[in-house]
């Protein structure tokens, strides 16, 4: 239960977006899109509303809506 609850803690920390990228593309799976920094851009352009507090990135947070924006969006650099 222990890990557990150290795995919550880390998808919640806040992260330069630098961080996030690497933590992102370091669990998903080969076949899916990989993120790039000019992604990450891009979707924080069009998600502005889960950036109002900042800067700052969780995998908690951000990891399932960019996941379902990336294959859409995937070519767009």
């Amino acid at each position: 239960m222990r890990r557990f609850a150290t795995e919550l803690k880390t998808s919640e920390l806040q992260v330069t977006m630098t961080a996030f990228l690497a933590a992102y593309n370091q669990n998903m799976p080969a076949s899916f899109p990989r993120a790039s920094l000019g992604l990450l851009e891009k979707f924080k352009v069009a998600h502005e509303t889960l950036f109002a507090h900042g800067d700052s990135w969780s995998l908690e947070r951000h990891r399932k809506k960019l996941m379902d924006w990336l294959p859409r969006n995937s070519e767009v650099v």
